[in-house]
């Protein structure tokens, strides 16, 4: 099956490009964005995702306003054609590679819409390999590029529309592509210990950008880890070393505070202080959600909306493990913004849990 991607010299397989090259159901090919106000009051974060071996494209952009977390999302038939990036009311446009993206919301129901337009503040930050064996299977094989940026355009919420100017809006955009468990969860085979631990923190400050990530086992050593610094406008600089430290709140496996030490290969230490403004629910953009999860088929073309307040999520329910706390960053003398993404599952040592869902 041919397509327009076709047309482009970026074939990696003797197959068309419509043909990944691996018959893994659980291959994604995905984009990520956030964007925050400075002074946090408004935050939003979108997911696009194609599924080729599932037949799966969806899509979501879901905000935090006032307290409330509102979200539209949207699924379709994938077919052949990757090129074309429309979900429903939502679609990603690449305008200048590495540089520019925009993203749209179109008319629909559920009071969300959108014209943004995203300008990287540095260069792309390619992560190394996410790789990992789960009882000898490959539960991840995937390539992450990171980078951060500033947001243009207009953003509605339930009737209110908010202009964003890139001096106020700043945020973060990933891509990752690869192997790494999406849809249903299979079943069968002995299977084993469930255990995630996940932080990943970028974070923009007035003249500098600075990201933090780290996989770890349950007694706290590492499979993943990255740290880059990148002045506004330049390239990033991986650290030589990177560390953190978390304090939880109660009864949750939040931090109320973390630190994120990074050290650059001249031996400086860049300590980033983040206090948690309020926290964003990732199943909101479906990572984790028991029906709109990841490459979850739902229809040819279905379109969905709902909200909640904060206020009354409980944090200790499974599907609300999964958050990036949008916080205040302090770097010495600066004053930012930025995130701290978690996802804490089973026993991590370092942090005290020692069984599947244990709290602080």
């Amino acid at each position: 099956m041919l397509t327009k991607a076709d047309d482009y010299p970026i074939h990696q397989t003797a197959d068309p490009i419509a043909y990944v090259g691996t018959s893994d159901r659980n291959f994604y090919d995905r984009y990520f964005f956030n964007g925050y106000s400075r002074d946090g009051e408004t935050y939003f974060a979108a997911a696009f995702g194609t599924y080729p071996n599932r037949s799966v494209m969806d899509s979501a952009l879901s905000v935090v306003r006032r307290g409330r977390q509102y979200v539209v999302r949207a699924s379709r038939r994938l077919g052949f054609e990757r090129m074309d990036t429309r979900v429903g009311p939502l679609s990603v446009e690449v305008v200048e590679p590495l540089r520019q993206l925009r993203l749209r919301v179109g008319a629909n129901p559920h009071g969300i819409a959108a014209d943004l337009l995203f300008t990287a503040r540095a260069g792309v930050i390619e992560e190394p390999r996410f790789h990992q064996r789960v009882n000898g299977r490959v539960f991840m094989d995937s390539t992450r590029l990171t980078q951060h940026g500033e947001w243009r355009g207009s953003l509605s919420v339930e009737g209110e529309t908010i202009d964003l100017d890139p001096t106020h809006w700043w945020g973060s955009r990933d891509r990752s592509w690869g192997v790494r468990p999406v849809g249903e969860r299979e079943t069968g085979g002995a299977g084993g210990p469930m255990q995630f631990f996940w932080l990943w923190a970028p974070s923009n400050f007035e003249d500098l950008c600075t990201h933090f990530d780290v996989n770890e086992y349950a007694d706290g050593s590492r499979w993943h880890e990255e740290g880059m610094i990148a002045a506004v406008g330049g390239q990033p600089e991986s650290a030589a070393k990177v560390a953190y430290r978390l304090e939880f709140a109660k009864g949750t496996r939040h931090a109320r505070q973390a630190e994120v030490i990074l050290t650059a290969k001249n031996g400086e230490e860049h300590a980033i202080t983040l206090t948690p403004l309020y926290n964003f629910y990732m199943h909101g953009i479906g990572y984790g959600h028991p029906t709109w999860g990841h490459g979850m088929y739902v229809g040819d073309d279905v379109v969905s909306g709902e909200s909640w307040p904060l206020s009354e999520v409980d944090q200790q329910i499974p599907t609300n493990l999964h958050i990036q706390a949008v916080c205040e960053a302090k770097l010495g003398k600066r004053r930012g913004i930025g995130i701290l993404e978690q996802l804490i599952i089973g026993p991590h040592a370092p942090s005290g849990f020692r069984e599947l869902l244990d709290f602080a």
